[in-house]
């Protein structure tokens, strides 16, 4: 006899059917943020390619400026906005102090607070990125054992029906398989997002070296354009 595994669904237990329901949701949701960060990802990396051809292209740092305004989805253009904005404040506070220079400022005071605001710009481009793929990896972690329990109930529940006399494996091989898809659906929903996980956080990694890169490719243009002014 051949079993039709949608009428064994259709014919399973109130806890089978919960915990299927809960595991189809999970699956949903996890394929929902694996598109989503998909196209963020893949957007970041694009705007940081232009950003950062156009960045080590021009010494003008007003229009690296105005480019990190248009190339908003770059995490790159945050940092440099960021730094940029520093640079000003820093910029009017001597302004406005009479004393003396920028570029003698970070000669005798050194550049961190420039190095914070670009920390702050890589935090906060991080905290992004790294919005809901914590998320997977816990859909991947849980899943499988919401399956078994699906599994188990539904094993428990078909030879308590067998222990009563009267029948034959013949008669709980259905409750044995609707048992058995909720393992089958749990890993169903895990290992995508497991997988995901994995290539996100890679993704997420080698935005994060790059952004690293950036941040001394910064420095030095602000070297080269203000500081080294001192020198002449």
């Amino acid at each position: 006899m051949e079993l039709n595994i949608w009428q064994i669904l259709l014919e399973s237990g109130l806890v089978v059917k919960f915990v299927l329901l809960l595991l189809v949701l999970s699956s949903v949701l996890s394929w929902t943020i694996i598109w989503q960060k998909y196209r963020e990802l893949k957007t970041i990396s694009e705007a940081n390619e232009k950003f950062n051809d156009f960045f080590r292209k021009s010494n003008s740092i007003s229009d690296i400026h105005r480019e990190a305004n248009e190339t908003i989805d770059s995490t790159m253009s945050l940092m440099f906005r960021r730094g940029f904005d520093e640079l000003n404040k820093v910029s009017e506070k001597i302004s406005n102090a009479g004393k003396g220079s920028i570029a003698q400022y970070f000669s005798e005071h050194g550049v961190q607070s420039l190095e914070r605001a670009l920390k702050t710009g890589y935090n906060t481009a991080n905290e992004k990125m790294d919005l809901r793929v914590s998320l997977l990896a816990t859909i991947g972690a849980i899943t499988p054992f919401v399956g078994l329990f699906g599994t188990v109930w539904g094993i428990i529940d078909a030879f308590a029906g067998l222990s009563q006399g009267g029948g034959s494996i013949e008669a709980v091989a259905p409750g044995i398989a609707e048992a058995l898809v909720a393992t089958a659906v749990g890993l169903a929903a895990a290992i995508p997002a497991v997988v995901f996980y994995n290539l996100y956080n890679n993704q997420i990694s080698r935005i994060n070296s790059q952004m690293e890169s950036f941040s001394q490719d910064f420095l030095n243009l602000i070297e080269r354009t203000i500081l080294i002014k001192k020198d002449h």
